[in-house]
């Protein structure tokens, strides 16, 4: 029994021991570890367009509201009742510059004529018998042998109070002639009418309005111009005296009948004030022959209260480059990849921007500009530029 246990305590010794040996020879025996080199980090790869600055005329984009270049109120300078009104007497109506629109019964003008036409000539007898008088009065002190005469001996003064008497009656009968004229109620230019406010039997006073009216020969669009559009155009903000100036042109598009139309004109001159509401400046359109109907002959006319988009030609720019919307970083800096492929920063001036795409001045041909990353850019940082596209400043 003893001779058992012995056995068996000798057999466990010996796999401790065992163990002990194999534990000792892997640990002891494991080769070191050889050390390796870091892997190299990352680059970020980036798109980039190469830019090509150009000159070029940037056009700019507005709205407004179309309205008379002339609209006035005809007014009745005479008292009497309306005897008479043309045909097209109507709002809508179109008439010619000198055309009667409005008639006043004329029976005491006429009278008034007759008597200041009676007042002349009796005026003129009083002339003629007191120049007679004068002569009559000379020959009868020159008779007297006297070198010096009195004046109102001569009658100078009864002449001349007769003389001023006639032009008094003159002026009477041209002021009763005029106003015989003014029972003819016309317009000086060719126009529309708008509204009327008298008809056949209404007497009217001095001062009375007839109608509203507007020429026809020209409308004229107010468009508001923020500071960023001013700088793209060569308005006529200054007085240029007779200097012969090239005003800028004007697209106008409205939609009329369920279709498109255009019509051409330019910037006459700018309001006398920046707005003080919105700050902005406001340039007038004017379109010559509005009503004409254009190629085709099927055009609209170019109404007071249509509403119409305008595009303005721009004068023309130096430097200006062409980028995709998604380049800029800010609204006065885009990032370039310099030579040694790393980010740096580069400040810009935003001429125009639109949907997906901008203009800018500040960079130099050949700068390449980061217009997508993958990940956050900082300036300084090394990455690896994937030229996508050559993007040129007269590309719109």
């Amino acid at each position: 029994m003893s001779l058992k246990i012995s056995r068996s305590v000798l057999a466990t010794a010996v796999v401790i021991g065992l163990g002990f040996l194999l534990s000792w020879g892997l640990l002891v025996g494991k080769p070191e570890p050889e050390p390796e080199p870091l892997p190299a980090e990352a680059v970020p790869l980036v798109d980039v367009v190469s830019v090509e600055p150009r000159p070029l005329a940037l056009d700019v984009t507005t709205q407004g509201t179309v309205r008379p270049v002339l609209a006035i109120d005809l007014v009745s300078r005479v008292a009497g009742r309306v005897e008479f009104v043309a045909p097209d007497f109507a709002a809508g109506s179109f008439f010619r510059e000198d055309d009667p629109l409005v008639a006043i019964e004329d029976v005491d003008y006429r009278f008034a004529i007759a008597r200041a036409a009676s007042q002349v000539a009796a005026a003129e007898q009083r002339v003629a018998e007191e120049q007679g008088a004068a002569l009559q009065a000379k020959r009868e002190w020159r008779d007297l042998g006297s070198p010096a005469a009195n004046a109102l001996f001569l009658r100078e003064p009864q002449l001349a109070s007769a003389r001023a008497a006639l032009k008094a009656a003159q002026a009477d009968l041209e002021a009763a002639v005029l106003d015989l004229e003014r029972t003819r109620i016309a317009a000086p230019f060719n126009g529309r009418i708008s509204e009327k406010f008298v008809d056949v039997g209404q007497y009217v006073t001095p001062g009375t309005r007839i109608a509203r009216v507007y020429a026809t020969d020209a409308v004229e669009v107010r468009l508001p111009l923020t500071d960023g559009q001013v700088a793209l155009l060569d308005l006529p903000l200054h007085y240029r005296g007779d200097d012969a100036v090239e005003l800028p042109a004007v697209t106008l598009r409205a939609t009329f009948g369920n279709r498109d139309w255009e019509w051409q004109g330019r910037i006459v001159r700018t309001d006398a004030n920046i707005d003080e509401d919105s700050r902005v400046l406001y340039a007038v359109a004017e379109v010559r022959e509005p009503f004409a109907r254009g190629p085709g002959g099927e055009r609209p006319p170019l109404v007071p209260g249509m509403f119409v988009s305008a595009t303005v030609a721009g004068r023309t720019l130096q430097g200006v480059s062409s980028l995709p919307r998604s380049a800029l970083r800010s609204d006065t800096a885009v990032m370039l990849v310099d030579s040694r492929q790393q980010v740096v920063n580069r400040a810009v001036s935003v001429l125009q921007s639109e949907a997906g795409r901008v203009w800018v001045q500040g960079l130099q041909r050949g700068d390449r500009v980061i217009v997508r990353e993958p990940t956050i850019m900082v300036a300084g940082m090394r990455v690896e530029a994937q030229e996508v596209a050559r993007v040129a400043g007269a590309d719109r």
